[in-house]
């Protein structure tokens, strides 16, 4: 009897100790895990210490279990009873149903976790795989890095979340209190909200940035690569929305798996369509600009007068499709919050009017706009001179025309406040140079050395339309005759070319002998004294 009660003693013990060592590896596997998250690892300073906290209180906790065993079955050799007989009939106190249960569902949960834990080795195989082609694809290195988190990250948090729910299946099996599953369940269901949500934001991160790589490498087709390029400025604003929508529709989806709190989820469905509107509203926007730039620019046909005039148009059309298509992204907006729109759309139209009785300089600038768009008086791209200011026309808007000045400045004038306009780029335009020579020159010879200079001019110049003709003798002046040339020239480039003429011009004069006067000034003084004796 002795003998056998020993070996239930030890047969006990061992049990104690397997399961504190079985908990202790799990524990173990599931602290390794969570220290790769990020912000568990900045708050857990020292996670070596809590580590050995925890074996600690295991030790203890199987220390105790077994003076408590080794107590109880100590007291029962003293009483002279057999320690078998006694566990038996424990065990016979157990209801058999739960007995079966119990064996089967432990059965259950280590079949659940070998297969699991078989498992997990070929799906980071196929994970690795996948992302060794992924990367591999058409050669592009500047997605390897997203690429990798993405796969890292699916890697870990699938691992995770398969013995998580192995971990679930087992509280089903066996005989547990329903809320033990129940409770398991939900924080399950939140967790993989979480990580599809990660997941989301990763492989968005690692398309962008291969739609980037593949737009570099063939930005010179005609392929749909171009409109990406096109609409890439895009990728910042819609990465950011995308992001919110992302955090807080698992924040949404979180809220509605517990049921305290869960009408809370209807606020941020909303905050989603909001965003979502506004996206929407953007993209759009940034589509129809594309489209009406390659309707109305990408024609094969166009000449330049034509190709500047609808450059003068597009940026009206642009203007007037964003403020619509705001406005109808604002209305929709109002929708989702439940608001009426009519009344707000009433006291806006009253309002409108009141501000149009007022605001006639605005009402001036616009009438004024439009007829200097339909009348043509100068386009984007023109070189003019109003009365404040002369240069080039950037833009043309409803109120206002901006104009870069030669010296770089630029000058945003009222299109009411414009009157006199003197347009430059219309055909053609004059490049005047006047100059002056000696009063004993024969100007003859200057004629002769300008009008060869003009013939090389245009020979040398693209942008010199006809030969350099000169007017003849057009003012006397203090100490020089003043003789006016003029040259055609494309227009706009007067400027320019007046410059490279006058260098022209004086290295002739210099070659030929031609002097260009300048202002000299002769002082004379009575009886032949010298100024300081004069003075003294």
């Amino acid at each position: 009897m002795i003998v056998r009660s020993i070996a239930v003693i030890v047969t006990e013990l061992a049990l104690i100790f397997a399961v504190a060592l079985f908990v202790d590896r799990l524990f173990g596997q599931v602290w390794r895990r969570l220290l790769k998250f990020q912000w568990l690892k900045q708050r857990v300073r020292k996670p070596k210490q809590l580590r050995q906290r925890w074996r600690s209180s295991v030790t203890l906790f199987v220390s105790l279990t077994t003076l408590a065993v080794l107590g109880i079955n100590g007291y029962w050799l003293y009483r002279g009873r057999d320690i078998w007989l006694q566990t038996i009939d424990l065990a016979s106190r157990i209801p058999p149903e739960f007995a079966i249960s119990s064996a089967l569902g432990l059965f259950k949960s280590l079949l659940l976790l070998s297969i699991v834990g078989l498992a997990l080795r070929p799906i980071r195989r196929g994970t690795r795989y996948i992302c060794d082609r992924a990367k591999a694809y058409e050669q592009i290195a500047a997605n390897d890095e997203s690429i990798e988190k993405f796969f890292h990250f699916l890697d870990f948090h699938l691992a995770n979340s398969l013995w998580l729910f192995a971990l679930v299946g087992c509280t089903v099996f066996l005989p547990l209190p329903h809320s033990v599953p129940e409770i398991l369940i939900v924080f399950a269901r939140i967790y993989a909200i979480v990580v599809g949500g990660g997941l989301v934001l990763k492989a968005s991160q690692a398309i962008i940035d291969s739609l980037n790589a593949l737009s570099q490498k063939y930005a010179n087709t005609d392929s749909l690569l171009r409109v990406y390029r096109r609409l890439q400025n895009l990728v910042p604003f819609l990465s950011r929305c995308l992001e919110a929508v992302i955090y807080i529709g698992v924040a949404t989806l979180v809220v509605q798996q517990i049921s305290a709190i869960a009408y809370l989820a209807d606020f941020g469905t909303r905050i989603v369509k909001i965003i979502g509107i506004v996206s929407l509203g953007r993209m759009v926007v940034e589509v129809t600009h594309f489209l009406i730039e390659e309707l109305l620019l990408r024609h094969p046909n166009l000449d330049s007068i034509q190709r500047q005039k609808r450059l003068t148009v597009i940026p009206l059309v642009q203007s007037g499709l964003r403020y619509g298509i705001y406005f109808g992204a604002s209305i929709w907006i109002l929708g989702v919050l439940e608001i009426d729109p009519t009344p707000i759309l009433a006291a806006a139209g009253i309002l409108g009017l009141a501000v149009g009785l007022g605001a006639q300089n605005l009402i001036n600038d616009m009438v004024c706009g439009f007829f200097i768009l339909f009348e043509n008086y100068y386009l984007v791209g023109d070189f003019i001179e109003t009365d404040d200011t002369m240069g080039v026309v950037e833009s043309i808007e409803l109120r206002t025309t901006r104009i870069r000045h030669p010296n770089g400045q630029v000058s945003i004038v009222r299109n009411g406040d414009i009157g006199k306009i003197t347009n430059y780029s219309k055909i053609y335009v004059y490049a005047v140079v006047e100059v002056g020579v000696d009063y004993d020159c024969d100007l003859d010879v200057v004629y002769r050395v300008l009008k060869e200079v003009g013939q090389q001019f245009q020979q040398e110049n693209e942008n010199v339309l006809e030969a350099t003709i000169v007017d003849g003798l057009n003012d006397f002046g203090a100490s020089d005759l003043v003789i006016r040339t003029r040259t055609k020239v494309k227009p706009g480039t007067h400027l320019s070319t007046q410059r490279h003429l006058r260098k022209l011009i004086k290295q002739a004069f210099d070659r030929a002998g031609i002097e260009i006067p300048f202002p000299q000034r002769t002082l004379s003084f009575k009886d032949d004294i010298a100024p300081f004796e004069k003075l003294n």
